[in-house]
């Protein structure tokens, strides 16, 4: 009896089509076009099936990663997307903003080959495919077990503590501040990378599912903590990291020079900004500088670019130590994003009305690895230069919003002003309390607030059952 052949490794990965760099500069539409059905077909079928898959381990939500890319291997989209959902009920974001090259595809077992699967984009297949569908399928919710918990907070860890409970019979209200879901999906990440109605697509899917929201309302000022305690079984909080670190150098007060937080939002809340009569909701400018070197400032300067202007990125290591994703660096570069490597800001100058007019920065030379593992930055002296700009973005991290904490006495807080929770159970040092995402970690991964918002969910689960 013949022995069975092994399955033939195929280490080419399917690549995304995309916008042409010189077209999609000048439009807010997405940069990558996503997979045709035959693309995604062809990239699944490379999966080995693991007996062990390491994929699933370094999944923050557990998604059962080998079954849905089977699922697509045997065109069977129907049976993908349910398997996909039964752990991520945001499967098109996290496809696009994930960075699965950190995760799950970092442990593929093709990576010492040189061609790990493309889960990510798979993922976003499904979900786009789903999308395509006239129904999207809606799961079977139990009968309601009468508790009630709150969510504080709509962006990705509140969404997903959300749809863990209402799937298994809690009553889920989400408290949320701004005007729609989303946190940071929809006001912190631009369209071009993430569009709104997708964000929109996967929060009205909750919502079918029979979450309570309740947008425009703050909880430390239209209600606290402790006044929502006497109403609910349990509060998951997932106000995430609201407020923008600034380098406390002179200038950084004059016009001109913007948080991230502000500079995206506003982008974000624009309207018509694909026509021509749109006008921007930030003064035009011409030469912009944005501070730092992650996704967040990636997004901004590419926004800046679209809008007009000629753009920098002042970032005080090398590309080497960005932290940033590559693919977005790639994008950047690509699109026309000027990078001042090894460039320290140390004031900002402004003009005879009080805007902004130059960055006057260091030149840096990197020495040994700090905490963080990237090698220091290190100034060298007589280096100051100036660089003429009529607008500054400062994009190098956020803290939680301290109203919470200031309102709810008995609550334990982090030296940065985070919430100190369980970092497997998101239990608080308040009784009927839990915390998770980036209000705990400090400004983190999507996928990262999604996973502290599952282990969240599966303790206040345990807890509601164990009433009596």
């Amino acid at each position: 009896m013949a022995e069975p052949q092994k399955k033939k490794l195929d280490l080419n990965r399917r690549e995304m089509p995309k916008q042409p760099p010189e077209v999609r500069k000048h439009n807010f539409g997405e940069v990558a076009l996503g997979y045709s059905i035959e693309n995604a077909v062809r990239e699944a079928e490379r999966c080995l099936q693991c007996k062990k898959p390491l994929c699933v381990s370094k999944c923050p939500v557990e998604i059962d990663i080998p079954g849905f890319i089977k699922s697509v291997a045997q065109r069977d989209f129907t049976t993908g997307i349910k398997v996909l959902k039964e752990k991520n009920l945001l499967p098109a974001v996290c496809g696009r903003v994930c960075p699965q090259e950190e995760q799950c595809e970092e442990v593929c077992v093709l990576v010492k080959k040189g061609g790990q699967i493309a889960i990510g984009r798979l993922e976003r297949f499904l979900a786009d495919w789903e999308a395509s569908q006239e129904t999207v399928g809606i799961p079977e919710i139990p009968p309601s077990t009468g508790r009630k918990v709150a969510v504080v907070g709509g962006g990705p860890a509140g969404l997903t503590v959300a749809g863990d409970l209402i799937k298994l019979g809690h009553q889920v209200t989400i408290f949320e501040a701004l005007h729609k879901l989303g946190g940071v999906l929809t006001y912190g990440i631009p369209e071009f990378r993430l569009p709104k109605a997708i964000v929109n697509r996967e929060v009205d899917y909750l919502r079918r599912l029979g979450t309570e929201i309740v947008p425009d309302f703050v909880i430390g000022k239209t209600r606290t903590i402790e006044s929502l305690l006497k109403e609910y079984n349990a509060i998951f909080i997932g106000a995430g990291a609201g407020l923008p670190w600034f380098m406390n150098i002179p200038g950084e007060n004059l016009n001109g020079v913007y948080s991230a937080n502000e500079y995206l939002t506003r982008m974000n809340l624009m309207k018509g900004f694909l026509f021509p009569e749109y006008r921007t909701p930030i003064k035009e400018h011409k030469q912009v500088a944005v501070v730092g070197g992650g996704n967040v400032a990636m997004d901004c300067a590419r926004t800046a670019l679209r809008l007009g202007a000629e753009t920098r990125i002042i970032y005080r290591r090398s590309r080497e130590e960005l932290p940033a994703r590559l693919e977005e660096v790639e994008n950047a570069e690509e699109e026309g994003i000027i990078f001042e490597f090894l460039t320290l800001p140390i004031r900002y100058i402004g003009d005879e009305n009080g805007w902004v007019k130059e960055i006057e920065y260091l030149k840096m030379k990197l020495g040994e690895p700090d905490a963080s593992g990237r090698r220091s930055p290190i100034p060298i002296e007589g280096s100051q230069t100036k660089l003429s700009v009529d607008a500054v973005v400062c994009a190098i991290g956020n803290s939680p919003n301290p109203l919470i904490p200031a309102t709810t006495p008995g609550l334990t807080m982090g030296k940065k002003g985070n919430i100190v929770a369980d970092e497997q159970t998101g239990k608080t040092s308040m009784d009927r309390i839990w915390a998770g995402g980036d209000v705990v970690t400090g400004a983190a991964t999507v996928i990262l607030a999604m996973g502290a918002g599952r282990k969240a969910a599966r303790s206040i689960h345990e807890y509601l059952c164990s009433l009596s």
